[in-house]
């Protein structure tokens, strides 16, 4: 992964140095992150079974974020990223322990570009993307613009992305041969988002952001198990073929003092399958010296559950649509954690970059630890890291 990283904006630079005649002003520094999470939960709702058994999951993800000045006014951007987990609940599709489902492996990237216009003070990006794992291929394109005020106190940003999905289908071991048990094995989604940023007052800055999202296809999941009252055998999950969601978020940021910093977050969730969510989270940053400081967070979710939810056994045949995936049902969750970033002004410290003579700085170190439990008994830790870098232009 960091050979990737350095051989991307290694890559770049040789395009840089080609252009260096023609540059009247230097350029910015590349940035690059290598960012690394590692997540555990456990639990005994797995939809897989219908509700009811191990939830037992990890995951271990790798991510390179590079941003690379092409010139004075355009970025490049590339986001790749990987995830190694294995899940016990999966593995519970063939109720065979060590299957081909208990592991897997998803791979991600996003590439951008982006361009500023400095006298109409704007901001004109483009997006495409793919990921890939062992049931699903999808596609993505996504369009921004953002409109700063002269003053610089204000800022419009509005994108839409639309995603195009495609399952393999693949039904719990009982049920195969049966022929298609859901309509479609395609799905896209069309996002549309919009940000206003506030500078409010010299200690208090803002934003309010509003998404729609409208999805269509394949919106169930072809290997989750559902159980009736009224027999024995069992049904793949069945859900309606669209959704609409439109979340509303409101963010403030509050300076304390030189030291302590606010952080405020809360955030509306409605869905046209009845989900209804309210989430608020608060982090506080504490300077301990000029380069170190650390920030506890917390976040408390509540919701209520979806139309078609109903827990092992507790659906009626007589329903159209049905779910025992507890993400969907009525529930409370907290998380509760604490990060320790390190900065100094002039990095941490600084080595050689293959195949040219930048050299590059480790800025900042970032790590985050956080617990989450929420009250159908899922409980999970993640940890994360996150190494920036710097490679001056030349």
């Amino acid at each position: 992964m960091l050979a990737l990283a350095f051989f991307l904006v290694a890559t770049a630079a040789f395009g840089q140095e080609g252009n260096s005649a023609k540059r009247v002003q230097q350029l910015p520094p590349s940035d690059v992150n290598i960012l690394a999470s590692y997540y555990s939960q456990d639990g005994n709702h797995s939809p897989v079974t219908g509700g009811i058994g191990t939830e037992e999951l990890t995951d271990f993800t790798p991510t390179i974020i590079v941003n690379v000045p092409l010139d004075t006014v355009t970025n490049l951007n590339v986001n790749f990223g990987m995830d190694y987990y294995t899940s016990a609940s999966t593995d519970r599709i063939d109720f065979n322990v060590s299957s081909a489902s208990s592991s897997d492996t998803r791979t991600h990237i996003n590439v951008g570009l982006s361009r500023r216009n400095s006298v109409r003070r704007t901001i004109k990006s483009i997006t495409v993307g793919g990921s890939t794992e062992y049931d699903y291929q999808s596609l993505s394109l996504g369009l921004g613009w953002s409109q700063e005020s002269r003053d610089g106190n204000r800022e419009l940003s509005v994108g839409g992305q639309v995603y195009f999905d495609t399952w393999k289908l693949i039904y719990p071991i009982e049920l195969r041969g049966q022929g298609s048990l859901v309509d479609t094995d395609k799905r896209q989604s069309y996002n549309f988002s919009a940000t206003l940023s506030q500078v409010i007052s010299k200690r208090l800055q803002g934003s309010i952001s509003a998404d729609l999202v409208y999805q269509t296809g394949l919106l169930s999941t072809p290997f989750h198990r559902v159980y009736f009252r009224e027999q024995q055998t069992v049904q793949v999950e069945q859900l309606p073929d669209s959704r609409l969601k439109y979340p509303i978020g409101l963010r403030l940021n509050y300076y304390v003092s030189d030291l302590i910093t606010m952080r405020l977050f809360y955030r509306f969730y409605a869905d046209s399958w009845g989900l209804i969510g309210n989430t608020a989270e608060v982090e506080v940053p504490f300077k301990i010296g000029p380069f170190f400081s650390i920030y506890p967070f917390y976040r408390y979710h509540t919701q209520k559950a979806a139309d078609y939810f109903a827990a092992f056994k507790e659906h009626s045949l007589s329903e159209e649509f049905y779910t025992s995936d507890y993400d969907l049902s009525n529930f409370n969750s907290q998380k509760l954690g604490l990060g320790v970033r390190y900065s100094p002004l002039f990095g941490i410290a600084k080595f050689g970059l293959p195949f040219t003579s930048n050299s590059t700085q480790l800025k900042s170190i970032d790590l985050r630890a956080g617990r989450y439990w929420r009250s159908d008994g899922l409980t999970s830790m993640i940890f994360s890291t996150d190494f920036g870098f710097t490679i001056p232009s030349e």
